[in-house]
């Protein structure tokens, strides 16, 4: 019985769902000076989607867009502490990807211009809950998607090296 709850617990809250905007999505705005990758470190997370682009293109890297609600979404924590602060994920996320968070918190805030940016690209991606992993090319091309996975940073790596590979 105990491990029939704790299946139905997992396959419940395993998938959280999006919360729902009434609000108009604007279209993301560019910004009048050309972006650069020198604005972005590897390794670095940033919120941006137009430097994370051009960031893309000059390194030639896909980039991972971690769709997350980070003061709520127990999951999304989880993925953060046991992969995205790990050594084995920094190293080889610094060499290889380029990092984008798009967050939906509930508490933090945030401008309403990355609250636009989100929701466009939430709504551009189909997102229905967090977290959800898309990684894509220097185009904006969805590659693949994933979520939390267990096991650690190492085998994070080794999945989206799969992921990416396909």
């Amino acid at each position: 019985i105990l491990i029939m709850i704790l299946i139905s617990m997992v396959a419940v809250l395993g998938c959280t769902p999006a919360p729902k905007s009434d609000a108009p999505v604007a279209e993301a705005q560019n910004t009048i000076e050309p972006m650069t990758a020198d604005a972005y470190e590897p390794g670095t997370w940033i919120e941006n989607w137009d430097l994370a682009m051009v960031a893309a293109k000059e390194l030639k890297r896909p980039v991972l867009v971690n769709f997350t609600g980070s003061d709520w979404c127990s999951w999304c924590i989880r993925l953060k502490d046991e992969v995205f602060s790990k050594p084995d994920f920094m190293e080889y996320a610094k060499a290889n990807l380029v990092l984008l968070t798009l967050d939906f918190p509930r508490r933090l805030a945030q401008s309403e211009e990355l609250k636009a940016q989100n929701q466009l690209l939430q709504r551009q991606f189909g997102i229905q809950g967090y977290p959800t992993i898309v990684l894509v090319d220097s185009e904006g091309k969805e590659l693949n998607r994933t979520g939390y996975q267990q096991g650690g940073a190492a085998k994070y790596v080794e999945h989206l090296q799969e992921l990416l590979t396909k």
